[in-house]
Order: C-alpha cells, then sequence, then structure tokens
C-alpha cells in the first residue's frame, strides 16, 4: 500500500517567499527546486534536503502549525542546534520521550513547528 512520502507542504503568509529562502534554504541548507509554471502562479517554494521534500504554500489567512510538523532527520543534531539556537532560535529538547530517539523542536519565521532528529 504506502510505500513513502512525495513532500509534506507547510503553509507560509503571502509574499514570504524570500524569508522562507532566507531560513529554509540559507539556515538549514535545503536546495529550492523550481515549482511547475501553473503552481508557481500561486506563490510559495519547493526545498529538498537528502530524502526530504518540503513545499511551502501561501495560505490566506495564514496560520502556523504549531503542533503539526515536519519531522527531519539530520546527521548532526547537536551542530544543527548549535547554529539554530545562534541564529535566536529557541530550540526545545524532547530527548527521553521516545526511547532511542533523539531530538529537538523549533519554529520556523512564520512560527510552523518543525521537529529534527538524529538520523
Amino acid at each position: 500500500m504506502i510505500t513513502g512520502y512525495d513532500h509534506v507542504q507547510v503553509a507560509i503568509p503571502p509574499n514570504a517567499e524570500d524569508l522562507a529562502r532566507q531560513f529554509y534554504g540559507g539556515a538549514l541548507g535545503m536546495i529550492e527546486v523550481p515549482k511547475p509554471p501553473v503552481l508557481a502562479a500561486r506563490g510559495g517554494c519547493w526545498f529538498v534536503g537528502g530524502a526530504a521534500v518540503l513545499h511551502l504554500g501561501v495560505e490566506q489567512p495564514f496560520s502556523p502549525a504549531r503542533k503539526a510538523h515536519p519531522a527531519f532527520l539530520v546527521d548532526d543534531l547537536d551542530g544543527l542546534r548549535d547554529m539554530l539556537s545562534a541564529a535566536g532560535c529557541e530550540c526545545v529538547s524532547s530527548d527521553g520521550e521516545v526511547p532511542g530517539v533523539r531530538r529537538f523542536h523549533t519554529n520556523d519565521p512564520f512560527g510552523n513547528r518543525l521537529e529534527f532528529q538524529q538520523a
């Protein structure tokens, strides 16, 4: 039946693509991929990092996802936490909640919850 995910979509406010590029492309090092022209007209942007594909779609009125979240696997959890903390992001550890899983969560610039787990 289900064999995996194609992508996860997270909402952003209108005209927020440049800030999304700074955070997802700059801070997180994800690569922006072009949207098909018919979808590009709606705004938003798409990113890929390893096997993770993230679509950022414009939503009006905008409301951040405060509980629902993508959970990204990363190869240097401590390094990412240090980098995000230095950039002013609040990183909240969730270590110990799930046996054997090291993770933390933070919010993107729009208030969407993001989780990062050690791969």
